[in-house]
């Protein structure tokens, strides 16, 4: 769908503004919201569900027996997460790291949402570890400043556009959830069954594993590998001599591969330097994290050299009737992810692993000439799942652009949409969607 632009344009004054319509005011976020800073909650704390919502820059996260505001508002990230603005209508309270507004009269509410998610929020941030904005840039932001009229039009034209985009996002992150559990179905079959369809097969006695082939051995994984613990952060080497290398952290260590986008550097002494380092061949897996983190293993294959890992990543090092890549690939099958999560200590949002549950996985060992065998065929199939994945992720990407663009284009007056109508009814809706490829969700 295309649209005209205005007929005449004027020089806004704004560099990243550029031209405006020749009918627009020039103004300043202050003209649209008065921006209030948020506050304190321990005090009004709540566990009830149906009590009133306490926000921050990184969302809801927690209630409230009382209400700092009541009303339409536009919540601005004050520290953290300052890039995401939230349209919100009814009571809630914010936090100090969220700015709530009050929506000035002659204003329409989801408009000046929608205009200030075009603020270039890395201009203003401050350069510091943690994000942050301040009140007095976010209410001088400067942008152009429609009639009311046009706001709420701009307003239902973005409303009613931005439903069909995010309609087929959740289509596609659906797409994309699917793929993963395909992909993953496809893995734990492979190394807890094998290649062959009618294999003789016979139950282990571990619960949790299931039935595997006949001629299969199934130990514990300390029968088959070492484990080599990590560096700890934070020593104090009292001024005595010490080298710095890279070291992996949770973060580089993904499911079957390693993230080398980020590698930091930490500092020990020379004589800790041949405990710490890492082999080619180890298999990485993680200690610590989030559960999708815990106990994922990755091989090494030494791309940097010497290299160092983190006390919250095990080096497993599997001797030679266990093929690393077999080790790392099982870690990401169901029966796998299920031992790892059944085994851990789990706090409010992180779960840890010890060293010795680790060793005490149950592994199915087929002889190394059939891991290969297996291995080489998933590599084939589980291309064609990464290839699917890469394009999915893709579309995601590019809807997400042209919903900005979108936003960006009305909100600056690039694009004329006063003589838009919306479709008379729901099923119009849902007819747009589908002809864009894809059926609307609630």
């Amino acid at each position: 769908m295309s649209f005209p632009g205005y007929s005449e344009y004027k020089d806004s004054g704004v560099e990243w503004l550029g031209e405006v319509p020749i009918t627009w005011a020039a103004g300043r976020l202050k003209h649209l919201l008065r921006i209030r800073g948020g506050q304190d909650y321990k005090a009004v704390e709540s566990a009830e569900a149906n009590d009133y919502p306490v926000i921050g820059s990184g969302g809801q996260f927690t209630y409230a027996t009382s209400y700092l505001y009541d009303g339409e508002s536009v919540l601005l990230g004050r520290k953290g997460t300052i890039d995401k603005p939230l349209y919100i209508q009814g009571r809630f309270w914010t936090v100090d790291t969220m700015f709530y507004t009050e929506v000035l009269p002659e204003t329409n509410g989801r408009y000046a949402y929608y205009a200030a998610t075009t603020i270039p929020f890395s201009l203003y941030s401050t350069n510091t570890a943690l994000p942050s904005m301040s009140q007095f840039d976010l209410a001088n932001h400067a942008l152009p400043l429609p009639s009311y009229e046009e706001q709420t039009q701009i307003a239902s034209f973005l409303d009613h556009e931005t439903a069909k985009i995010d309609a087929l996002i959740r289509e596609q992150k659906r797409l994309i959830d699917l793929l993963q559990e395909k992909h993953q179905a496809v893995i734990s079959h492979a190394v807890t069954k094998g290649l062959k369809p009618n294999v003789p097969m016979k139950d282990p006695g571990v619960e949790w594993l299931g039935e595997v082939p006949a001629h299969w051995r199934v130990g514990k994984l300390r029968w088959y590998a070492t484990i080599q613990g990590g560096l700890a952060k934070g020593k104090d080497y009292q001024d005595r001599e010490t080298i710095s290398l890279p070291y992996l952290r949770v973060a580089n260590v993904q499911a079957g591969y390693v993230d080398l986008t980020e590698v930091k550097e930490t500092v020990l002494l020379e004589s800790e330097v041949e405990r710490y380092s890492l082999k080619p061949g180890d298999v990485l897996m993680n200690e610590g994290g989030d559960n999708d983190k815990l106990g994922r293993g990755a091989v090494w294959k030494a791309q940097v050299n010497p290299c160092l890992h983190q006390n919250h990543v095990f080096a497993i090092r599997p001797n030679v009737h266990l093929l690393p890549e077999w080790l790392a690939m099982f870690t990401q099958s169901t029966r796998a992810r299920s031992y790892f999560f059944l085994n851990s200590k789990q706090s409010t949002n992180l779960a840890s692993i010890s060293s010795s549950n680790v060793m005490n996985l149950d592994l199915p060992m087929p002889p190394v000439a059939e891991q290969e065998k297996i291995l080489q065929r998933l590599e084939t199939e589980l291309q064609q799942f990464t290839n699917f994945l890469t394009q999915a992720d893709k579309g995601v990407g590019l809807l997400l652009e042209r919903r900005s663009a979108l936003i960006s284009a009305a909100v600056t007056g690039k694009i004329d949409v006063r003589a838009w109508q919306p479709p008379a009814d729901e099923s119009a809706f849902d007819r747009e969607v589908r002809e864009a490829g894809l059926e609307a969700t609630a």
